[in-house]
């Protein structure tokens, strides 16, 4: 069960409606359908006697056209107006998701927005019903289009891609209402944040295997380097690869007395993208349960405030950070690889190869790593260097966080492939040195991942073992 009340959604709770395959079980709180439903009566009373922008006026530009009073049409206008998503449809996950965060943001009460409008939402997500929402048609500023989209289907307008419900009518003032908030692209960011928070939990589990199949030494991890220089995530880093190891006290060394970066400062850079994962987080769970809609109607004060919380740069600057942090760290990984293919590094035969001679082993993981890294290094490039200037010049600036979103769930897809790429080779080095692993976290990790992958080491296609290795790192976030 999802509870629901415009103050406590996780984005647990939003990867659990994009996990869901038809209906979701719902609490959603009365007392926040009340306070919605005195907002609304707010709206209505204030609409009647003052300028109320996109109740009694037009939107954008047109801010200074007023609407004649009575014109229950303004509203569908301006729903059918902004209905112009195009591209791909949106995945169904990301719609569950995009409806689940609206309906949240609607309950806390600061839309104004009929109530009829909240329960419809509500219904369609209880009763497994999806609209048909076109991917793109948004740029940071508001996701116009997919939740005009969204509207249209809950007042009859449109189709909907997967069951449906009887329609609500949509009052003049309930259009913008509805569409002023970010919540597709809000729920992207989640899915992708915990996407990456899965993925560096993992990596540390995938580093201790390499660190054991190249003999690392235990230094770069010791308690009193970190203390020299605490940041939080790179403190939090080297505690989870001592955790993994079993480091207590003063390790033995390892065979050099300093490792290659990969290994060695390996903390320095994972600390950055665990705090930048952390603090986008933080970030999406004040998002999710925020009231962003302009103007914002406020029972406690009694009035309607025009403002500027459509814009999202907290989100798309939190997104560009944690995809260049992530980006540093997957170059390791790959760094990392190459030193699992060099004998100097591992004791053994190049590439890890155990056949005849010129036999190639893993060779093709590093091509593959490489060729994953480069669209993770196209995905990490900063999505707010970029604006927009639109609407007849009113409109001035653009967060493109939904842009910014989008490259995150490009940045875990491509991640995945590189760590599953090193996995494969860390778990083959470890099982070709026969390693007698203690019984440690490490060990679970080991025996886990060679579950998994084929154990033969003859020259084959390694298809399936990458697709085997990218599987397993969910089970290896969790050891």
């Amino acid at each position: 069960m999802i509870r629901v009340d415009g103050r406590t959604l996780r984005c647990a709770d939003v990867a659990d409606a994009a996990a869901a395959q038809g209906p979701l079980v719902l609490d959603v709180s009365i007392s926040a359908l009340r306070a919605a439903r005195k907002a609304w009566e707010l709206a209505e009373e204030l609409s009647a006697r003052r300028i109320v922008y996109g109740r009694t006026t037009g939107v954008g530009a047109n801010k200074d056209d007023a609407v004649p009073a009575g014109d229950t049409a303004h509203g569908l206008r301006l729903l059918r107006s902004h209905a112009g998503g195009s591209g791909e449809p949106m995945p169904p996950g990301h719609v569950r998701a995009m409806m689940l965060i609206r309906l949240n943001q609607l309950v806390a009460g600061r839309s104004g927005i009929h109530p009829d409008l909240i329960a419809a939402l509500a219904d369609a997500l209880r009763t497994g019903s999806l609209p048909l929402v076109h991917r793109l048609g948004a740029i940071g500023t508001g996701d116009l289009a997919p939740l005009a989209e969204t509207a249209l289907a809950l007042a009859g307008e449109r189709a909907w891609l997967r069951g449906g419900i009887p329609p609500v009518p949509v009052q003049a003032g309930d259009a913008l209402a509805f569409m002023s908030s970010n919540a597709a692209t809000l729920a992207e960011a989640s899915l992708a944040a915990l996407e990456l928070d899965t993925l560096t939990r993992a990596s540390h589990a995938v580093v201790a295997l390499t660190y054991i199949a190249l003999d690392g030494n235990p230094e770069a991890y010791a308690t009193p380097v970190h203390e020299a220089r605490p940041h939080p995530g790179q403190i939090a880093c080297a505690a989870e690869i001592r955790r993994l190891l079993g480091m207590e006290g003063t390790p033995a060394p390892g065979r050099r007395i300093q490792d290659p970066f990969g290994l060695r400062a390996f903390p320095q850079v994972q600390g950055p993208a665990l705090d930048a994962v952390h603090y986008l987080r933080d970030v999406l769970a004040v998002e999710i349960n925020a009231g962003t809609e302009n103007p914002m109607i406020s029972t406690v004060h009694g009035d309607a405030y025009h403002h500027a919380h459509f814009h999202t740069a907290y989100v798309s600057t939190a997104l560009d950070q944690a995809r260049a942090t992530v980006h540093q760290v997957a170059e390791l990984s790959a760094a990392r690889l190459g030193d699992l293919v060099e004998p100097e590094f591992t004791g053994l035969r190049p590439f890890l190869a155990a056949g005849p001679a010129g036999s190639s082993g893993v060779m093709i993981l590093e091509y593959v790593a490489h060729d994953a890294l480069a669209e993770l290094r196209q995905a990490a490039l900063p999505m707010t260097l970029g604006t927009a200037v639109v609407s007849r010049g009113l409109e001035d600036h653009a967060s493109f966080s939904t842009q910014a979103a989008r490259a995150a769930t490009a940045a875990c897809a491509a991640y995945r492939q590189l760590l599953a790429c090193e996995l494969v080779a860390a778990v083959r080095a470890l099982r070709m040195r026969q390693a007698e692993l203690v019984d440690l976290p490490a060990r679970d990790a080991f025996e886990r991942a060679g579950a998994v992958l084929e154990p033969s080491t003859d020259d084959r296609p390694l298809t399936e073992d990458i697709a085997a290795a990218a599987a397993v790192l969910d089970d290896l976030a969790r050891i």
